[in-house]
């Protein structure tokens, strides 16, 4: 698996996706484009040590795609267009203990670059190049 490295992210559009409220343990792993959005804890959301145990607060959202378009004809939910911390991991599905250590190292490196993201998190799973890839976005302030 590779090394993530973090960057600061200037996404130019949003992501739009098809809200879904069947939110399974599997979602993760499947082979749609899959967008989750999480509060999290306001305290564990800056500690440069937080406890992954506690940093997820509670789904705001899910969405999915299949191809490059939401189903028009259903609600839609997006990552905006802004500024954000950024990760990505290739090559091997991540569960959702695997994905919490990413975004919790993201969150150290962040805050130790002096950094101030806010208190919710975008986690998108997708496939690139026939790997499965994780992406973390965590929004920063304008």
């Amino acid at each position: 698996m590779e090394q993530t490295t973090l960057m600061n992210l200037d996404l130019r559009a949003p992501l739009v996706y098809t809200e879904i409220t069947d939110t399974g343990t599997d979602m993760e792993a499947g082979t749609e484009e899959t967008l989750l959005c999480f509060s999290l804890d306001p305290l564990q959301s800056r500690s440069i040590e937080p406890d992954p145990e506690l940093l997820l607060g509670s789904l705001v959202f899910a969405g999915r795609r299949t191809g490059n378009l939401p189903d028009p004809a259903l609600p839609a939910v997006s990552l905006p267009a802004g500024n954000y911390l950024f990760v990505q991991r290739r090559g091997a599905v991540m569960s959702r203990r695997e994905w919490l250590d990413m975004a919790v190292e993201q969150q150290k490196d962040g805050l130790w670059e002096m950094f101030r993201p806010e208190s919710r998190i975008f986690v998108r799973f997708l496939h690139e190049d026939g790997q499965p890839v994780t992406q973390l976005f965590r929004p920063l302030p304008d």
